[in-house]
């Protein structure tokens, strides 16, 4: 690593990129809250990085950094790697300073990320499972032809142009007192910080990783960035495995908290932003609000901006989250019962189901399973219901009417 890739960005460098991305970036709304305000017993509002030209904050960062090349730098061209967000940042930058760019993917990326990154005009290329393995291959095409790597949060100015999310939060909430930001790699919690702190040491900022890929904890604990042995999330944009050096050191100086959410609290963070927000969110930039929902009463005191960092979500993906997210919040059921193997049998179980107020969306059948008598056929049932009271009161009524719940 480089002596300036060694160097932490402070409040000035963040004033600088702002002044680097005039006119590149928008400054994104910030919305309130009536829900999480009332839920949280304090203004909150969202600042909708997702509505950021590519969907999200990291074109801030990715510009910043390709602006910053010099001329022999760019002439080489630019590498990154990205399960897509960076990836359609560092496209969209690229194509705008006229520098060309390969990003290297996950297999398995979402569709409508690597589509988009080719529409930006980036060369796509795959690699590895996670994100860490792309950053190996995008590290060797770097070693091997001279393009510079820009790396997603590892480096003080791409952390420098995340930070310009925590100068527009200053001006559009001057009164806030907690700043709740997702983390991955910790880029943008650490610009955040940078740019909060220098002028309102008083806020408090919290990171909020997903739990399955919860690198800093265990880092701070240690006092340097340790890697995760495996990491799990449907949140693509925050599953990595290490903390970046250069975002780590502002983070365990400057962030005041970590928190962790579980998957079911990401969907049904993901399904209130959709039903309460009317804002398309995806999980990463859900875990902010997933963190409100899992302890509003940690949230009290004052004004709370929780950062929905993007909105690019595969529709495939955001299916089973919802459904996830449905069933997390007791309004979608599902149940495998034993029932008759005789005409007449399943219209009486629908018969109940409608009785009991729940709307069926689908019925499968199963008769080999060793657990059924002769006579006997399990029916698996998906329900949607309206919340856990409901569930359980549906539950009780099958049981009376004799039906054998297998789970």
């Amino acid at each position: 690593m480089s002596e300036k890739d060694r160097f932490r960005p402070g409040p000035d460098d963040v004033q600088a990129a702002r002044k680097t991305l005039a006119g590149v970036t928008r400054v994104t709304a910030l919305e309130g809250s009536r829900y999480l305000s009332d839920l949280v017993g304090a203004p909150v509002h969202l600042k909708c990085e997702n509505l950021q030209r590519t969907g999200s904050f990291k074109l801030r960062g990715a510009y910043t950094r390709i602006a910053g090349l010099g001329p022999d730098e760019r002439a080489r061209g630019v590498v990154a790697a990205s399960a897509g967000n960076h990836a359609q940042g560092v496209a969209l930058a690229a194509s705008l300073l006229g520098v060309s760019a390969t990003v290297f993917m996950p297999v398995g990326a979402p569709l409508p990320k690597i589509a988009a990154t080719r529409e930006y005009g980036a060369r796509v290329r795959f690699a590895g499972q996670v994100v860490d393995e792309s950053l190996d291959a995008a590290r060797e095409h770097a070693g091997r032809t001279g393009a510079v790597l820009i790396h997603p949060f590892d480096h003080p100015d791409v952390v420098a142009g995340q930070g310009t999310v925590g100068l527009e939060i200053l001006e559009q909430c001057p009164e806030v007192r907690t700043i709740v930001v997702g983390m991955g790699g910790g880029g943008l919690a650490a610009g955040v910080a940078v740019a909060v702190k220098a002028v309102r040491p008083d806020v408090r900022v919290v990171g909020v990783q997903a739990a399955g890929s919860a690198s800093y904890p265990p880092s701070l604990a240690a006092g340097r960035p340790l890697t995760l042995d495996r990491v799990a999330t449907m949140a693509d944009g925050i599953k990595v495995a290490r903390p970046g050096d250069v975002p780590f050191r502002v983070v365990a100086e400057l962030v005041d908290e970590i928190r962790t959410v579980d998957e079911g609290q990401l969907s049904s963070a993901l399904l209130l932003c959709l039903e309460r927000a009317k804002l398309v969110v995806e999980p990463a930039g859900a875990s902010p609000v997933a963190a409100l929902l899992a302890a509003p009463g940690a949230f009290g005191g004052g004004p709370v901006v929780a950062i929905l960092s993007g909105g690019n979500v595969d529709p495939l993906v955001l299916q089973r989250t919802l459904r996830h997210g449905m069933a997390a919040a007791g309004r979608y059921l599902s149940l495998r019962l034993v029932v008759p193997d005789r005409p007449g049998a399943l219209a009486a179980l629908l018969a109940e189901l409608s009785a009991a107020d729940a709307n069926v969306l689908a019925v499968n059948h199963l008769r080999t399973d060793p657990r059924l008598a002769l006579g006997e056929v399990e029916v698996e049932v998906h329900v949607e219901t309206r919340g856990p009271e409901h569930c359980a009161a549906l539950s009780d009524a099958l049981t009376a009417a004799g039906y054998r719940i297998l789970g």
